[in-house]
């Protein structure tokens, strides 16, 4: 029978290795250090009597223990919180704006991840162009934006560098002699002038055949075999291939991922640690 209470900062440790799957992007949630993470989870793991991670030097994995815990640690979690949130007033409100670019199929789960950081936070989360999005950060109508590196600014923090390729369906056939087709997304999109500026450069003769609203109906676009997109991996389906090789086109360099934020403190401020440890955990190169 377990008589002492949970340290609640150790299970807080727990489920944040467990989600991010890294002690290093844990620590930078918590805003502490990899050793204090694994301390507290030693902690924990002495004063349950089990197991919960195993370790090795490449990756961190839950033990079948750790896999059954992960659920009650969650639901503990969120029971004390609202027993704080039952007694915290009005509440506290965050906008974020994310650029198309940089919102993945991974966002759903990013701001679940908020949110069970802090559940009275009140999110409200923009999705755009980063020139777009920067604009309203200017304006003071958005608390934070993360976006691409864009011309003329370097005030951000950088969260990441991830790697885009030129992709296609596996059963696209590009037509000799006939223009490269391009599915891009409608103006303004930094990653599109790019891309025409290094095809200009390289002198490959290209024309856009797609102009879509937003990332997933360009990635569709291509899965159509409409023509070829430059895009991070993680925003394309499985299956749909990077020709940039085969058919001689120029290397895309790795482009930054960046914070803009005038949030320095309080609850806000911790929930933005959180969503930048979360973003590094899956934009890589």
């Amino acid at each position: 029978m377990i008589e002492r209470p949970l340290d609640l900062d150790a299970v807080k440790a727990f489920v944040c290795v467990a989600e991010l799957g890294s002690f290093t992007r844990a620590a930078e949630a918590m805003q502490t250090t990899q050793a204090a993470v694994s301390l507290k989870l030693k902690r924990l793991e002495d004063r349950l009597g089990l197991r919960l991670v195993e370790r090795t030097p490449r990756y961190v994995e839950l033990s079948a223990k750790g896999v059954t815990f992960l659920e009650h640690a969650r639901e503990l979690l969120d029971a004390h919180e609202r027993a704080l949130g039952a007694f915290a007033g009005v509440r506290q409100r965050l906008s974020i704006g994310v650029s198309d670019h940089v919102a993945g199929p991974e966002l759903p789960a990013l701001i679940a991840r908020m949110n069970a950081q802090d559940p009275e936070l009140s999110i409200d989360v923009r999705i755009a162009s980063s020139g777009d999005l920067l604009q309203s950060f200017d304006r003071r109508e958005l608390d934070a934006a993360i976006v691409r590196l864009h011309a003329g600014r370097d005030d951000g923090e950088m969260l990441a560098e991830e790697s885009l390729g030129w992709f296609a369906s596996p059963h696209w056939q590009h037509r000799a002699n006939e223009p490269l087709p391009i599915a891009t997304l409608a103006e303004p999109c930094g990653v599109r002038v790019m891309a025409g500026r290094l095809l200009d450069a390289a002198s490959v003769p290209w024309r856009e055949v797609f102009v879509g609203g937003g990332v997933p109906t360009v990635a569709a676009a291509v899965m159509a075999g409409l023509g070829v997109a430059a895009l991070a991996p993680r925003m394309l389906p499985f299956g749909a291939l990077d020709v940039g090789e085969k058919l001689g086109l120029p290397e895309i360099p790795r482009l930054p991922v960046l914070l803009h934020t005038r949030v320095r403190e309080g609850r806000a401020h911790d929930a933005l640690v959180t969503l930048s440890a979360a973003f590094r955990s899956v934009v890589r190169g």
